[in-house]
């Protein structure tokens, strides 16, 4: 699909343009922010402030359904987000792996390119995983649940596809399926949550399932619940794994992210296999949610430290070693530079180590 959104990311990267070329920033931050890291390599002297690239995932990889044209167009894009590495190393000033390296998939980036960890590995700095709360401070859930207004004593399913409009089919298969779950579970309670895209008047009732467009801190419900079931985003799935929560996850039928890097880091913590969509109908999904309500998916005493990994987590995140700070492109090319500029990029990249570092502490 990227390779067919060309118009729409060069429109995104000349907004980002306008809008650093009329004020000056410390540092850009591009967390997944494609269009921008393809055009400052397109167009290295456009860079004006240091740059940090933050990403879960490294390597583009095909899906099965695409045939050997994917194939082709995935490795093609690999080869070129390499070359654009290797050609500009002087564009990012940091690349950070929002994990460790256990998480990073065993597959190459294409015939003929490198093996994906061995690169990253060469070209990233390992952050762990980084959650929005403490799990330490979510420990108890019969007090989570009666301060969120949830009997604690019948069982509380959560269903939710993220913040897009493409799980509306998927939502709708969980609520067949909690209609014919409370057959056999008659108390149980559902929480189903469309996001913003999704209008939740769309969903016939069923007794016992509440429809929210917007669930105010949802990490907190899905700390608490004996059952999540849900889309295959790593966000979602991570803070369930953080809260030991047993789920059910349906990545996208051709998302390659989904169904590749994120079951696989998942499937690292313990978590269950991914369902396919295909394969959730309505009385699949009730088979599965009966079956692994109440079950314990992690048993450990510290949920995102699996075996061959160090403890990791917004509670202990592993450091960052920084590396030197290079010059800027058109510092090699001779261009006139603002007074003092290399001083303060130092100086901020060097702001950024020292906050890294010190949330480790």
């Amino acid at each position: 699909m990227i390779r067919r959104m060309d118009e729409i990311l060069c429109a995104n990267f000349m907004v980002f343009h306008d809008v650093v070329s009329q004020e000056h920033f410390d540092v850009w931050i591009a967390d997944e922010g494609w269009e921008i890291d393809h055009f400052l390599h397109e167009n290295p002297e456009l860079k004006t402030s240091p740059y940090v690239w933050l990403s879960d995932f490294a390597g583009y990889l095909p899906m099965p359904s695409g045939g050997a044209r994917e194939a082709f167009l995935t490795a093609d894009y690999n080869a070129e987000v390499l070359e654009h590495v290797a050609q500009h190393p002087e564009i990012r000033d940091l690349s950070v792996f929002i994990g460790d390296p256990a998480d990073v998939v065993r597959k190459s980036f294409g015939p003929g390119l490198p093996m994906i960890p061995d690169w990253t590995n060469e070209h990233f700095e390992y952050a762990g995983y980084v959650l929005p709360f403490d799990p330490q401070d979510l420990t108890d859930t019969a007090a989570i649940r009666r301060e969120l207004g949830y009997d604690p004593s019948r069982p509380l399913i959560v269903a939710t596809a993220g913040g897009s409009a493409v799980g509306v089919h998927l939502l709708h298969r969980i609520a067949d399926a909690f209609r014919i779950l409370k057959r056999d579970l008659p108390d149980a309670k559902m929480v189903l949550v469309c996001g913003p895209r999704i209008d939740p008047s769309e969903f016939a009732p069923v007794e016992g399932m509440r429809v929210l467009g917007y669930l105010h801190e949802g990490f907190r419900t899905l700390a608490c619940c004996d059952l999540a079931v849900v889309q295959g985003g790593l966000s979602t799935t991570m803070e369930l794994v953080a809260n030991r929560r047993p789920f059910i996850y349906i990545p996208l039928r051709n998302h390659f992210e989904q169904n590749f890097h994120v079951a696989h880091r998942l499937m690292r913590y313990g978590a269950p296999p991914p369902t396919d969509y295909d394969e959730a109908t309505p009385e699949r999904l009730a088979a599965q949610m009966l079956e692994r309500l109440g079950a314990i998916e992690l048993d450990r005493d510290d949920p995102l430290d699996p075996p061959e990994s160090s403890p990791v987590g917004s509670h202990q995140p592993r450091r960052v070693a920084v590396p030197r700070v290079e010059g800027l492109p058109s510092e090699s090319s001779g261009e006139q530079q603002p007074a003092g500029f290399a001083d303060r990029k130092t100086a901020v990249v060097a702001r950024v180590r020292d906050d890294t570092n010190a949330a480790a502490v």
